[in-house]
């Protein structure tokens, strides 16, 4: 059923609901600002000093170029160290949620959000290309590629870069929760892209009931049992208002 707004059904199955998961992606964020470096249609990729974002944000850049994966991940964080959540990136409070989001902008954290699993990682961490530490890099401009805090090697951006697979046990962790829940979101996100997009087809199959919030139908709208459409700064919150 497609719908713009949230209807009283939707609020009484939302309030009955004890175990929710949801699945965000770059549409939410993009709310906020943050540039999904796509054009028209998401289908042109931008370029950054004459080179595609793809290859910037490459597996084999970094084992060839760390340096200069570390200039555009160090740009794209000048981009948003000044923006802030928007109402979409919210969290309820239900017996359990959890929050699956394929952003590495950290804005569900910055929002609140407590039980967040980044199944892309997170670009204000780095990872020691030496011992696998992980550790904060909030410093921006970057002087230099991190250090690590451990044993002092250089450390590389904690995301999952093109050319990489998902860090496996977040994605587990994201299955179980997608097979658990009785009410699974799907924000901001086409979910075409696996793994990540047999999420919701792992939630409907276990028995519940998907909700997409997008601002126009997507690949997955055949699979919800609603589609809401329109921004999820503005949709979400709507849920809430018989809530308190």
């Amino acid at each position: 059923m497609v719908l713009h707004e949230v209807t009283d059904e939707l609020r009484m199955m939302f309030d009955r609901a004890r175990r929710v998961a949801v699945l965000t992606g770059a549409g939410i964020s993009a709310e906020s600002g943050v540039p999904t470096f796509r054009g028209g249609g998401g289908s042109e990729i931008w370029t950054w000093r004459g080179r595609p974002v793809t290859e910037l944000s490459s597996a084999e850049l970094m084992r060839t170029d760390p340096k200069l994966v570390w200039e555009w991940f160090d740009y794209r964080r000048g981009l948003l160290s000044e923006l802030q959540p928007n109402p979409g990136h919210w969290e309820p409070r239900f017996e359990e949620f959890t929050l699956i989001t394929q952003n590495i902008d950290d804005l569900h954290r910055a929002a609140g959000s407590l039980n967040v699993l980044e199944v892309h990682g997170n670009v204000w961490r780095a990872r020691c290309l030496r011992c696998a530490s992980t550790f904060e890099a909030r410093e921006t401009p970057l002087e230099d590629v991190p250090l690590c805090f451990v044993c002092g090697a250089a450390a590389r951006p904690d995301v999952v870069l093109f050319g990489e697979m998902l860090p496996e046990s977040i994605f587990e962790r994201a299955e179980a929760a997608a097979q658990r829940a009785d009410l699974f979101f799907v924000i901001g996100t086409s979910a075409v892209v696996y793994p990540a997009a047999g999420l919701p087809v792992a939630a409907k199959q276990a028995g519940a009931r998907i909700i997409e919030v997008n601002p126009e139908m997507t690949d997955i709208s055949f699979l919800a049992d609603y589609t809401l459409l329109g921004k999820a700064g503005e949709i979400l919150p709507q849920f809430l208002k018989e809530r308190g």
